[in-house]
């Protein structure tokens, strides 16, 4: 989430919450498609990460010069925290730009009418990026996972709500820090046009996710060594918080829609409650006491919709449901892989006929089936199995079924070319069965001798 939302109205029932949610839904259209990806960067002169403000003894700048030199460059307007710059936003509409705890430099985008735009967004803002790079001496890593630094040697963001994090997450959790720290994402974002029409999606969507892990898998690497999983930033996620993560078997419920979401978030504790520049330290409280008036660290202190929306952005299952729905699966990769996300789910969610087949595909997925397909995925990518498929078995139909649909919605770009010219990456992933990772690993078993540093040449943008 690249900046808080502003509303202070304040929250007099739970019917209200229900309402803010159902306000996405769209039964008109146009249903569009938004992109998020995060990277981690680093000095090219010794691999070292970028502290926020740079490296005196380089002279160097460092992710604060980045993003005056963005805001330089684009006009955008500055996001900041406690007199730091922190973020920064396009003031008609567009993208932002947002840092994650341990400096992950992250690109919030546009919502988008296709994955031809998509691509043009990320030319647009890696061009802008160039320049500064060079000046800096910073590079970025295409990779899920920080490969080399320790935890301990990870820079700190001046964010305050990430403060509060990094105190709470050693409480719930083993590997919160990790996340936090040394973890890299993409995120798809879709529409719906009603309730139904979510409930499908998220449906689908989560039935899909391990897939989509095992796809995007390249996160091989930890503390300068194979950590046994193909994505070690997935695997993360499933010990660092219970209470707002995992695969929400509520969900495939009778009567699942956005009271029950609403229901399952209020039992979600809270991390902070914001007002105006201060983040105040409520970790582990209830929301439910905050709407009532009751919060005990702040006494008097109604819910507004700023609190429900800020609380919305920290919790963290496989499929996140705010005014849309967000696909949480994937590690970040190559730009070809970014844009991909974007077209496959574009070709699955918005044609029906290809999310009827895929849901033919999945439909039978029992709780304990998807419990132990998200359990394997990290560890066994495609070659994890559900029933007597594979994941590959499964992601080779259902990139036929997304190439179908691309073809269909005949979004083309300025040469005639249509959407399906971006699946053709995770095309050969799937019928090789070789994600990233797997390639990567057979590099540092092979012509890289065993030095994870050589990923600060192989796998940057």
């Amino acid at each position: 989430m690249a900046r808080d939302l502003v509303d202070e109205n304040r929250i007099s029932s739970r019917d209200e919450l229900v309402g803010w949610l159902a306000a996405g839904c769209k039964p008109q259209g146009p249903f569009r498609i938004g992109t998020e990806h995060e990277k981690i960067p680093f000095y090219c002169s010794d691999r070292r990460p970028v502290p926020y403000d740079g490296r005196p003894d380089l002279g160097r700048g460092g992710i604060r010069a980045l993003l005056d030199g963005l805001r330089a460059a684009t006009g955008w307007e500055p996001i900041e925290d406690s007199g730091a710059l922190i973020g920064l936003f396009d003031p008609e509409g567009g993208g932002a730009i947002s840092l994650e705890p341990g400096g992950q430099f992250e690109l919030s985008g546009a919502p988008l009418d296709d994955s031809h735009q998509t691509k043009a967004e990320l030319d647009t803002h890696f061009a802008a990026l160039a320049p500064l790079c060079a000046r800096l001496g910073v590079s970025f890593l295409d990779l899920g996972m920080s490969p080399l630094w320790r935890r301990d040697e990870t820079p700190v963001m001046p964010k305050q709500r990430y403060d509060i994090m990094a105190r709470y997450m050693p409480k719930v959790g083993g590997h919160g820090l990790d996340m936090m720290f040394r973890t890299s994402t993409v995120q798809t974002n879709i529409d719906f046009a009603s309730e139904a029409d979510m409930v499908a999606k998220m449906r689908l969507a989560l039935n899909l996710q391990p897939i989509f892990t095992a796809l995007f898998a390249n996160s091989p690497f930890t503390d300068g060594k194979p950590n046994g999983f193909e994505s070690m930033r997935s695997q993360i996620w499933t010990d660092t918080d219970p209470d707002r993560t995992g695969m929400l078997p509520f969900v495939f419920e009778d009567g699942m829609g956005f009271e029950r979401y609403v229901d399952y978030a209020l039992d979600v504790p809270l991390y902070f409650v914001k007002r105006g520049d201060i983040y105040h330290d409520v970790a582990g409280a209830s929301f439910r006491d905050l709407l009532a008036g009751r919060l005990p660290q702040m006494p008097g202190e109604f819910a507004t919709i700023s609190d429900w929306a800020n609380h919305l952005s920290t919790i963290f299952p496989e499929v996140r449901l705010k005014r849309y729905l967000e696909m949480r699966g994937a590690d970040v990769g190559p730009r070809t892989h970014i844009v991909a996300f974007t077209a496959l789910c574009a070709g699955l969610f918005y044609d029906r006929d290809a999310s009827a087949a895929a849901w033919d595909l999945v439909r039978d997925f029992t709780d304990e089936d998807r419990a132990a397909l998200r359990a394997a995925a990290p560890r066994e990518g495609l070659a994890a199995r559900v029933g007597a498929r594979s994941a590959q078995d499964l992601a080779r139909d259902i990139l036929a079924l997304a190439r179908a649909g691309l073809a269909r919605r005949r979004r083309l770009d300025a040469e005639g070319r249509d959407e399906t010219i971006h699946l053709d990456v995770l095309e050969e992933i799937a019928v090789s069965g070789k994600s990233r990772a797997r390639r990567l690993l057979a590099h540092y078993h092979g012509d890289w001798k065993g030095d994870v540093a050589r990923a600060f040449d192989a796998c940057v943008y």
